[in-house]
């Protein structure tokens, strides 16, 4: 018996059966050899590939929501991906769920996301003349876009906890998937009232007493709060909070799209964001041959718009500002360093 099997046996007597065993997943689009010397469950090799990929790599330097901030602490897609990660296994551990899968969900539900945060996805749903949902995109990223067009070849259940993680249309179909959906919300929400405190747009004075009441007064009173409650809720029954404090955490989510997503001070630059990628988006499609090696030969099956599409949302936010400065301003006046 390999170290996998062994794992995969032990998932049986440690789990919950409502849990989506490794030994049991629907399986991978291409059917791939299997190690002689077995050490890892499939989840386990799913986190391997995401974690080791060049899209997981570029979060480190993708807004989350505040563009360019000054000062080392404001959140990245990087640390919102590991802070999800985190919640999320938290929450299935005391399920008896599995973590494994919750965590190569968790490492892959935001690859898709573009240069400067939900910025990027207005201009190029705009230049695209279709919506761009960085969920969809993110799918694609693992199953085409990765190792130079032949994707990561994901197991099901992980590709479809990422497609699922923010669909409004589309629900995970494991308890794993479901779990890193709702860890997305409670992650963003409590990290972006923590940066915008940070940038002086809230104090703690100004979430409203009815929220706090429920959620703490603090950052960490408030996610130990939803994910306690989260977890004591779904011992016995469906996943999900009580009413009180679900209402009480889509209250703040309201409250957050109000004063901080929707704030001049956190939101100010974006239509210069928005511009950069207009503008390199409107060039690539008038020069596609002036597009990276390894994108040429997509031009031939995907068409220009969505190769080029591709190669923008994969930017880093200092990527897209240099490749913009490269082309668009005069080497005498480029700043550099």
């Amino acid at each position: 018996m390999t170290i996998r099997e062994q794992l995969e046996r032990q998932e049986h007597l440690r789990f919950s059966e409502r849990a989506q065993f490794s030994d049991a997943s629907r399986g991978r689009n291409h059917s791939e050899e299997e190690p002689e010397f077995d050490v890892r469950t499939c989840y386990q090799r799913d986190c391997d590939r995401i974690l080791h990929s060049k899209s997981f790599r570029r979060l480190m330097h993708k807004t989350q929501v505040f563009l360019q901030p000054e000062g080392d602490h404001y959140r990245t897609r990087m640390t919102h991906t590991l802070e999800v990660s985190r919640i999320a296994r938290t929450i299935a551990r005391s399920l008896r769920l599995n973590e494994d899968l919750t965590e190569a969900i968790a490492f892959g539900h935001d690859l898709g996301h573009t240069p400067f945060g939900h910025a990027g996805e207005v201009a190029l749903t705009e230049v695209m003349g279709q919506p761009f949902c960085h969920n969809e995109q993110s799918l694609r990223v693992v199953d085409i876009l990765e190792k130079d067009g032949q994707g990561l070849n994901l197991t099901y259940e992980v590709r479809m906890g990422i497609l699922g993680h923010t669909s409004s249309s589309r629900m995970p179909e494991t308890l794993e998937g479901q779990i890193v959906r709702k860890s997305d919300q409670i992650a963003y929400i409590n990290h972006d009232i923590d940066d915008a405190m940070r940038a002086e747009i809230l104090t703690d004075r100004d979430i409203p007493r009815e929220i706090s009441e429920v959620l703490g007064n603090t950052h960490r009173e408030r996610i130990n709060t939803l994910v306690t409650n989260m977890i004591a809720h779904s011992m016995d029954g469906p996943l999900g909070m009580d009413a009180e404090v679900e209402q009480a955490m889509q209250k703040l989510r309201a409250f957050m799209f109000e004063r901080v997503y929707k704030n001049p001070k956190a939101k100010g630059e974006e239509a210069k964001a928005r511009e950069i990628l207009k503008r390199l988006y409107e060039f690539y499609v008038r020069h596609p041959e002036k597009l990276p090696p390894d994108f040429q030969p997509q031009l031939s099956f995907d068409g220009m718009e969505r190769t080029v599409c591709d190669y923008i949302a994969g930017m880093s936010d200092k990527y897209a500002m240099y490749k913009y400065d490269e082309l668009f301003i005069p080497t005498a006046w480029q700043v550099r360093g």
